[in-house]
């Protein structure tokens, strides 16, 4: 089962194991089972990468004061530095949040200080509990999933609801090589998978305007 998995030696001598599909997304009928076998502790870490598209590090530093609830958007300020681009600090970036999601959010933060930090954990072991979780439902290539997926399951959601691409790379902090390089075709998905895509992300992007 494990052939797409690439076998190297680190440092210290120890056998680990590298992911060969970095491009693996959950399908809409995997994610709902993932969040349903999820314990009720970690699934609001999981919900809101699955409904901001952030990186995980980004997640770690969100607290309740960086919410806009009035405006439904949380602002992300601590993020990936490029480095290579010439930063020496990442840019922070204000992305929306659905109605339904910013009010889940809003009762979530209330347990909170609002300078607190509101998820806790690690890299390590959020990987690990997905991982425990994806094969306990049946996943056959769970080795290929990690919390980054759930950034990649995003984006490829909105590129499969007509969401322009430019939008796409502002929110999830991508240029447009990037984007394109790491999210493949949203062809893959069935009509049905569409609405159900819908349900999961809300008025994401489709809010009805008053006057």
């Amino acid at each position: 089962m494990e052939t797409d998995l690439i076998k190297k030696i680190d440092k210290r001598g120890r056998e680990y194991s590298v992911r060969t599909d970095r491009r693996r997304i959950f399908y809409p009928d995997e994610w709902k089972k993932f969040l349903d076998n999820v314990r009720l502790k970690n699934k609001s870490l999981f919900e809101f990468m699955f409904n901001t598209g952030c990186r995980i590090e980004e997640a770690f530093y969100i607290r309740p004061c960086d919410f806009d609830f009035e405006r439904n958007n949380v602002r992300l300020w601590k993020t990936k530095t490029k480095a290579k681009k010439g930063e020496k600090h990442g840019k922070p970036r204000t992305i929306s949040l659905s109605t339904k999601f910013g009010k889940r959010m809003k009762i979530y933060c209330n347990k909170f200080g609002n300078e607190e930090f509101v998820f806790k954990g690690s890299i390590q072991s959020t990987n690990q509990l997905m991982k425990r979780v994806i094969e306990k439902i049946g996943i056959k290539d769970f080795y290929n999933f990690s919390s980054h997926n759930i950034r990649k399951t995003h984006g490829m959601y909105l590129k499969a609801l007509g969401i322009d691409i430019a939008e796409i790379c502002t929110r999830l902090g991508h240029d447009y090589d990037t984007y394109i390089k790491h999210y493949g075709s949203a062809s893959l998905f069935t009509d049905l998978d569409i609405v159900k895509i819908r349900d999961f992300l809300g008025d994401l992007y489709f809010r009805q305007r008053r006057f």
